[in-house]
């Protein structure tokens, strides 16, 4: 504590002591005992004062010694720092001591590169010259300046590259080749694997077992009335021959051949034969085959889950249920390519249910194609694009015979599918006899033709390629002798659907060196 701020203290204590001895000596009580009150009030402001005197010299003392430390503590940081700035102007000396020996080091390396690319220009002019004189005598000697010589070797390099590149161009394609192939057939089994239908054969003709020989005197009738109400009515032959309890039915249109057996085999279960009940029961056979056309083509959508397909389709789909195609039931051979192209398309990344449609719809076209002219394919793709098929679908059916351009890989997929579904073992195995003499009789029409060298039957029979000598058939005769023919195979032979005649006439010039 400060003597300044101790003495107002000291002061206001003497003066309320002597205001209480003045007020005592007022009181006139004694005048010794003010005397004395005044003594003991001197002592006691010594005293107070003395206190006071020691206090603020004791406080001096401390706020000296707080004052000496703090310096002193000041002192040493100050040393600290004067220290650390010491070392940073040593180690500032230092590196510049360093940047100017390195500068010294960039002269001289600046000189010396200096004096090396005086050199090198030196030598490079040289050079130049050198290589100029060796140019002028390789010309001189070769005949040829340097444009020249420069033409030739980039030609020689570019011939051998070319070869190396074919080179490798084919043996890259062979490879690839090779490999697409295998590819190519481990899709194509497994899709076949995954699909295992039964065959069903080729029916041309129906049996109908007859109870005994006098049933077949009422089927004729009196004067055959009622054989011929059978053949009207139905649009199929009816053949009685020697064959004995047993009459066969006999028509290109399944459907028709159909409803003439249900029709006979009533009739003559039933044993009343007569024009008009041959007209009720086929009638009936009529309205019962049409419900079963109807069903077979809705199952056929359903198992493969085809969406939007109109009525008018779904009973063609029901018609091939009775239609055969070289010992294989179309419908049943619709689904198996459907299910096959399903199967290679899931494998490729393609649409699976696009693919199954165009499979589905491939051969549509044998449901009518003896009712209307043309290549079943081409017909099936008109009858799709009539339904409101979509334009690749259309080309797809059409094209599976190579009749119209294939224009997707979805028309590459359906005929691969109908060659994997037709050619597979089992799929047209039986009616062999039959077949085959299909095939005589149509090749033996184009060889009673004169001029022909020799002919085929192709495509299972729907294609008839003749070979003319060229020397006998010229080329307008030849136009005409392609008509004839199929005049004559309209004529002689009973067939489905269309066979295409392809007259070849081929000049060939031969000479020998000798």
């Amino acid at each position: 504590m400060h003597w300044e701020m101790v003495w107002p203290i000291v002061t206001l204590v003497v003066g309320v002591l002597m205001g209480y001895a003045f007020k005592s000596m007022k009181d006139r009580s004694t005048l010794r005992e003010a005397e004395d009150v005044a003594k003991n009030a001197q002592r006691e402001a010594d005293a107070v004062l003395k206190e006071a005197r020691i206090a603020a010299k004791e406080e001096m003392l401390k706020a000296k010694d707080e004052f000496e430390k703090s310096t002193k503590e000041r002192r040493v940081e100050l040393q600290k720092f004067e220290e650390r700035l010491g070392a940073k102007e040593e180690n500032v000396e230092r590196k510049s001591d360093l940047i100017e020996q390195r500068a010294q080091d960039l002269d001289r390396r600046d000189k010396e590169l200096r004096r090396v690319g005086e050199q090198n220009t030196t030598e490079a002019e040289r050079l130049s010259g050198l290589i100029a004189r060796e140019l002028s005598e390789l010309e001189r000697i070769a005949s040829l300046n340097k444009d020249e010589a420069k033409k030739q070797l980039l030609d020689r390099l570019s011939e051998t590259l070319e070869a190396e590149r074919g080179a490798l161009i084919r043996r890259f394609q062979e490879e690839n080749r090779q490999r697409m192939e295998r590819e190519a057939q481990e899709i194509m089994v497994l899709a076949m694997q995954r699909y295992a239908g039964d065959c069903a054969y080729e029916r041309t003709t129906s049996t109908i077992p007859l109870p005994n020989e006098e049933m077949k005197g009422r089927i004729i009738g009196r004067e055959g009335r009622n054989i011929r109400a059978i053949e009207a009515a139905t649009g199929a032959n009816i053949l009685i021959d020697d064959t004995p309890e047993a009459v066969v039915v006999s028509c290109f249109d399944p459907v028709r051949r159909e409803i003439a057996r249900v029709t006979l085999e009533r009739l003559v279960s039933d044993g009343r034969i007569h024009p008009t009940r041959i007209e009720d029961m086929v009638g009936k056979a009529k309205s019962e085959i049409e419900a079963e056309i109807l069903k077979a083509g809705q199952e056929a959508v359903d198992r493969l889950g085809l969406t939007k397909v109109k009525p008018n389709l779904v009973r063609l789909l029901g018609r091939l249920k009775y239609r055969y195609s070289y010992s294989q039931n179309v419908l049943q051979h619709s689904l198996e390519v459907a299910y096959m192209m399903g199967g290679i398309a899931a494998q490729l990344g393609l649409d699976e249910s696009r693919a199954r449609r165009a499979g589905m719809f491939h051969d549509i076209g044998k449901a009518v194609d003896h009712e209307v002219e043309g290549s079943h394919a081409v017909i099936g793709a008109d009858l799709l694009k009539r339904a409101g098929e979509d334009d690749e679908i259309c080309t797809s059916v059409g094209a599976h015979h190579e009749e119209m351009e294939k224009t997707s890989l979805l028309a590459t997929l359906v005929a691969i599918c109908d060659a994997l579904s037709a050619s597979r073992p089992g799929a047209r195995s039986e009616t062999t006899e039959l077949y085959l003499k299909r095939l005589e009789e149509l090749e033996s029409v184009g060889k009673g033709f004169d001029g022909v060298e020799t002919c085929y039957a192709i495509q299972a029979g729907r294609e008839l390629r003749v070979i003319v000598l060229p020397e006998k058939i010229d080329e307008n005769r030849a136009m005409v002798m392609a008509r004839e023919m199929a005049d004559r195979i309209e004529k002689e032979m009973r067939y489905p659907g269309q066979i295409k005649v392809t007259v070849i006439r081929e000049t060939r010039v031969v000479e020998y060196a000798k």
